[in-house]
Formats: structure tokens, sequence, C-alpha cells
């Protein structure tokens, strides 16, 4: 499970990621990267619209994404708001392909952080 503390729980943060940050995506997933030097660590939030299915599997998708997203926390550049959104083919997406995309994104975010 996600650290509470990890986890993004304000609307305005979760609008000027979506907004403001840098933006990776894969066909599964898009992440939004916002540096923000007052927070301690990142927090990360996810939106998981209609679009991918009904509740039951809106909550499995937001359940997996939360768990491969613990294990890659430390891969985030500092401290900052990440946003993670999930496309509906994550609904039929499985775990490995779920993962490859999470990190390719990641990486690709990791990436433009170094080079701004």
């Amino acid at each position: 499970m996600l650290p509470r503390s990890a986890r993004l729980t304000r609307s305005e943060a979760f609008r000027l990621a979506t907004r403001r940050g840098t933006r990776a995506g894969s066909r599964t997933l898009v992440l939004h990267w916002l540096p923000d030097a007052d927070l301690e660590s990142a927090e990360v939030g996810f939106v998981v619209s209609k679009a991918v299915g009904n509740s039951v599997v809106r909550n499995r998708v937001k359940r997996r994404l939360r768990h491969l997203t613990r294990e890659h926390l430390k891969e985030l550049p500092g401290s900052g708001v990440l946003v993670v959104r999930a496309n509906p083919a994550s609904a039929e997406a499985d775990h490995e392909t779920l993962t490859r995309d999470l990190v390719k994104s990641l990486g690709r975010l990791v990436a433009d952080g170094h080079r701004s």
C-alpha cells in the first residue's frame, strides 16, 4: 500500500500537475510530474475515469497502479506531485504491461527532469 505521506489528496495539486507538469504517456497510462520544493517527498494521485470501466474495474485498476507506483517511488526525481491517469486500455492490461508502461513513462519523466 502507498504510505499516507505519499498520497495526493489536494484537488488544487491535481489540477496544477495535470495542467503545468511534465507529461509522459503510453497506451495504458499518462503520468504528470510537477516538481515542488516545498514538499518533503513525492505525492502520488490517481485518476481513473468512468471510460476505464465500471466501479469494480476502476477500483481494481487503481489498486494495481497504487501497488506498482509504491514500488517505484524512489525513482522519482526529488519532491513533487505525480498524477497517474489510467487510459481505457489499462482495464484489460496485465500486470507486466502496466509495469512496463509505468517504468517506461517514469524513465521519460526522469530524463526530462535532468534536461531542464
